[in-house]
């Protein structure tokens, strides 16, 4: 893993899902092979495979600070092309941080992650207006073979859980984000009662990790008609549940 710290000229950006996106680090040490991110390359410059680098914005909280007292506050995405709470969130913290000037200032701000590093900061989470944040997983699959294919570096299937309910129990709005949609999701609905307050469900929209599905025998996971029926299925399961359930495509 290649690690550089860098001074980033700007931190809150425009996002197509919220107001703004904040995205603490360049890459991600997470690695999963289906990562719609790569694009990011692109705009970056960087010659190294994806998930083989790690920029560190380490004036992220100094340039959040400022920002925050200049522009119109909306609701913040953390994050769009890299998770928060990767590997290296735990030695430079730029995250918490970044939520504790958040909270301080009163901005709304959605928490996406793979990570139960995040529970580390829940006494800040603690803090924030309960109607002005929520704090969502990334859960593909409830089989964890499946995700040690997939996200082999990504906390642990029961591990993401075990948060989502911790953070809920602490009166903390929560979702659980269901992309992409990977082989084992229909055993997710039972899993996530009562730690989820709603879900969002997406097919795998990219084809980067084709060779893995392959690799392992599972091409019949990557058919339209898959996707089509586990959607219905788990619409199904997570009303029974009384989760609210969105299928995204």
């Amino acid at each position: 893993m290649i690690i550089r710290e860098i001074l980033a000229k700007a931190i809150l950006s425009k996002s197509q899902v919220y107001e703004y996106a904040l995205n603490p680090y360049v890459g991600c040490g997470h690695d999963c092979s289906y990562c719609y991110a790569r694009f990011m390359k692109r705009f970056t410059g960087h010659r190294e495979r994806w998930g083989d680098f790690v920029d560190v914005k380490i004036n992220a909280p100094e340039l959040l600070a400022a920002e925050v007292g200049k522009k119109r506050p909306g609701r913040v995405w953390i994050s769009g092309v890299c998770d928060p709470y990767q590997p290296l969130e735990r030695k430079y913290r730029i995250t918490g941080r970044c939520l504790e000037i958040l909270t301080a200032s009163g901005w709304p701000f959605t928490v996406q992650t793979k990570s139960a590093l995040v529970l580390r900061d829940l006494e800040i989470l603690k803090k924030a207006r309960k109607n002005d944040i929520e704090v969502g997983f990334s859960i593909a699959t409830a089989d964890d073979g499946i995700r040690k294919i997939f996200e082999p570096v990504a906390s642990p299937i029961e591990k993401r859980i075990e948060a989502l309910g911790t953070i809920r129990e602490n009166g903390i709005c929560t979702f659980a984000m269901i992309a992409p949609l990977l082989p084992g999701a229909e055993g997710l609905a039972r899993l996530l009662k009562g730690k989820a307050d709603y879900v969002l469900v997406d097919r795998m929209n990219y084809h980067h990790a084709d060779r893995i599905y392959k690799k392992h025998g599972l091409q019949w996971a990557m058919e339209d008609s898959y996707f089509e029926r586990m959607g219905r299925e788990l619409k199904q399961q997570f009303k029974t549940t009384g989760i609210p359930c969105q299928i995204l495509f």
